[in-house]
């Protein structure tokens, strides 16, 4: 049985003058679950938000909040952004010495896993994390930015993440962020992908929040029927 396909808006795009309804209007549009990304400024170059922004999303809204950790050792933080309503933490293969012991650390909190790896990162770092994970995210562009360029060759990395899916019988959810769009959805999916995570494809779009999500996300179901 294919996992289910799930596109998940991703705040980061989001106008934060209106972050309330633009949620709200992406959960009308039939959005189940969040992506909040929480960037330090020293994993990657930027800064993003932190535990607040995940509390005011819950506040907002019930939507499932997909939240994914750029920052270096998390395992200082995973307690704080729990507390604040996370439903999945996804942390870096690359921002700790200590990847079991983290995911053990948010497995006791009963939340979701999921583990990171950049373009380049070698995805060994992922197959022997397999049995603790809820989610494997292939990112597709170098992460820190929303807007970016889909990087071709992570494709093969989902391919290969897939075949590992199916020969170990394990159930996870395998997401990919970065240039997700029209151009690129249907490519994913037959890759592998099930969950797909959409920033600038969504938000700050003249067609509009819901005419965007559901384009998208009526694409990913068509591709995951094919």
């Amino acid at each position: 049985m294919k996992p289910d396909v799930k596109l998940a808006p991703s705040i980061l795009a989001a106008d934060f003058t209106r972050l309330g309804q633009e949620i709200s209007e992406a959960e009308a549009a039939g959005a189940h679950l969040l992506h909040i990304d929480i960037m330090d400024g020293c994993f990657v170059p930027n800064i993003s938000f932190g535990a607040l922004m995940i509390d005011a999303c819950r506040k907002a809204s019930g939507l499932y909040r997909d939240v994914h950790l750029m920052i270096e050792k998390p395992e200082r933080y995973t307690n704080d952004f729990v507390e604040a309503g996370a439903n999945n933490l996804t942390i870096h293969a690359e921002a700790t010495n200590h990847v079991h012991r983290v995911l053990e650390q948010i497995k006791e909190h009963g939340v979701d896993t999921g583990l990171a790896v950049n373009p380049v990162t070698p995805l060994s770092y992922v197959k022997e994390a397999l049995p603790y994970l809820d989610k494997v995210l292939i990112m597709t562009v170098n992460p820190g930015f929303g807007g970016q360029k889909f990087i071709e060759t992570c494709l093969d990395r989902v391919k290969e993440v897939a075949r590992w899916r199916e020969k170990t019988g394990l159930e996870f959810d395998i997401q990919v962020d970065g240039g997700i769009d029209e151009t690129t959805i249907e490519r994913v999916i037959q890759a592998g992908a099930n969950n797909l995570v959409a920033g600038s494809a969504i938000f700050g779009q003249s067609a509009g929040i819901t005419e965007r999500f559901q384009l998208l996300n009526s694409l990913a179901l068509q591709a995951s029927e094919g």
